[in-house]
């Protein structure tokens, strides 16, 4: 499986953002990492290799991207708005450098996106903020409401970065041609806030698939079958 270290150099960051690439070829998955994890955390607690056979075979190209997380959401050395103007700062790298790189790259309009834990919060609140660039959404445990981070602030960046305040006043019609997993599990800590995602995107008549595990704890083992599961049914 080929494997390429890329630094990114971002105008909106004012930094390189790393990110590590695996395959030659295949449809783009842009893959987040869990909360303050790096690029290669999905390598090292073995995501990547659960998938290695849909990767070497051409299928996938996955890109794994660093979290700004340490500067944004846990960011406790700033305040609230500064957090969040921070996130805002990444969400604009990603939509208006990154995922166009990576289409352009790939030869496709949309791409994938996926994470587990925080990394669903941050693939799925890009997918729903930017339908347009999407066609793919895969979260796994992933939680979906940021105000706890806020310290009680509030304004429209928190609201548009927050799926489950601005998605119930979304137009349906925008993710009609996006596939949608919200994968958990019975024993999952973010279990509720999946079956509240569900229910608002069920109001919304978005088509999704809530798939909730047996006896699984909220860990990589779960996300370790959750990940070639879904890339497999997919496409």
């Amino acid at each position: 499986m080929e494997e390429k270290h890329i630094k990114y150099y971002s105008h909106h960051l004012g930094r390189d953002i790393d990110m590590l690439v695996f395959g030659n070829w295949g449809y783009p998955i842009l893959l987040f990492p869990t909360t303050l994890g790096r690029y290669y955390q999905a390598k090292d607690m073995g995501l990547i290799e659960s998938v290695r056979g849909l990767v070497e075979s051409g299928k996938y190209k996955i890109y794994c991207i660093d979290s700004m997380d340490a500067d944004s959401w846990y960011a406790k050395h700033l305040n609230p708005e500064a957090r969040v103007l921070n996130h805002i700062q990444y969400d604009k790298f990603l939509d208006q450098e990154l995922v166009p790189y990576i289409r352009h790259e790939c030869n496709v309009d949309r791409i994938g996106v996926a994470g587990c834990s925080f990394g669903g919060f941050h693939s799925a609140n890009f997918a729903f903020r930017h339908p347009s660039a999407v066609a793919y959404l895969v979260s796994m445990s992933g939680a979906f409401d940021v105000r706890s981070f806020m310290d009680g602030f509030y304004d429209d960046n928190v609201y548009f970065s927050n799926p489950v305040d601005f998605m119930p006043n979304e137009q349906s019609w925008r993710f009609n041609h996006m596939k949608i997993i919200l994968g958990t599990s019975e024993w999952d800590i973010c279990l509720n806030s999946n079956i509240k995602m569900s229910d608002i995107l069920n109001t919304k008549g978005i088509d999704h698939w809530l798939d909730i595990r047996g006896w699984e704890k909220h860990d990589w083992p779960l996300w370790n079958r959750m990940f070639p599961e879904y890339l497999s049914k997919m496409m």
